[in-house]
């Protein structure tokens, strides 16, 4: 709640204000039925007084939710890490029209453990392993790994293209920035920020398998990266082209997959490595 030369008469007219797509009516019902808390965990009531600089916390709903009818695989548990093989179209986190139906919460729910968090995270259309925090007090240790480029991923991806030129690799360097819409990415000009490998495996039929070996983590690299090569993934809705929004279609998922992680864990000292089971329609 920030500090404001008239303080709102309430916490309800404050939220009103900071969130004007919400009807004030949801707020009531939140704050009736305990899902407005403040900064320790206590709900809130009509006549809780503003208090500038202090924090609130919601439990944000989503009416008529469409259940995702695919499951995740937990592959490796010890104190500190969750490891998980992420169907297609189940987001990581929870945002937009997925609450319910995000990885997070789904684990959250089985586990018990609320202190859950991703180290990192894949893009909701793709597949394959994501790896989370049980500990609280070892999640930096890990974060770090990804933040220094000592985790080694290998990615799956089909084409359906083959390419012109018998190459065996290709290697792009660049620096990716903001789009238009702001959720996609492009190339810019500067320093680059963003690294892959792109390795050709087959071609059969019009398409092509490759592996990717990703450097570095942006959002959306792989995607732009081989759409820059004239090689769209199959079945991608941003790249090269941005397409019409439509529900999705669970028979034609994007075909990419996060195949295999590899890192030396830093507090254990061991090397782990961690492969997907799932598989591309090949």
């Amino acid at each position: 709640m920030p500090v404001v030369d008239e303080p709102f008469p309430s916490i309800l007219e404050f939220l009103v204000e900071r969130f004007p797509r919400i009807h004030k009516d949801t707020w009531k019902e939140r704050i009736r039925s305990g899902k407005v808390l403040d900064e320790d965990g206590c709900p809130v009531a009509f006549d809780t007084a503003y208090a500038p600089r202090k924090k609130l916390f919601y439990f944000r709903e989503v009416e008529k939710e469409i259940p995702i009818p695919f499951q995740e695989e937990v592959i490796y548990r010890d104190q500190n890490l969750l490891v998980v093989d992420k169907p297609h179209f189940l987001p990581t986190t929870q945002g937009g029209r997925f609450v319910n139906e995000s990885l997070i919460h789904r684990l959250r729910e089985k586990t018990g453990i609320l202190e859950i968090a991703p180290i990192h995270r894949i893009d909701r259309e793709t597949a394959g392993l994501v790896m989370f925090s049980l500990n609280p007090e070892a999640r930096a240790a890990y974060q770090l790994m990804f933040e220094r480029r000592q985790v080694s991923k290998v990615y799956h991806a089909i084409s359906p293209t083959v390419p012109n030129e018998a190459r065996k690799e290709w290697q792009l360097d660049n620096r990716l920035v903001g789009g238009e819409p702001p959720f996609r990415i492009r190339e810019g000009k500067g320093v680059p920020n963003a690294s892959t490998r792109i390795v050709p495996v087959e071609s059969k039929f019009g398409r092509t398998y490759f592996h990717l070996f990703p450097h570095t983590g942006k959002r959306h690299q792989l995607r732009c990266h081989m759409a820059s090569l004239g090689f769209q993934i199959e079945n991608d809705k941003y790249y090269p082209d941005l397409q019409d929004e439509v529900p999705d279609n669970y028979e034609k998922p994007l075909q990419l997959l996060a195949m295999e992680l590899e890192f030396t864990d830093p507090l254990a000292g061991d090397l782990r490595h961690f492969r997907s089971q799932r598989k591309l329609k090949w």
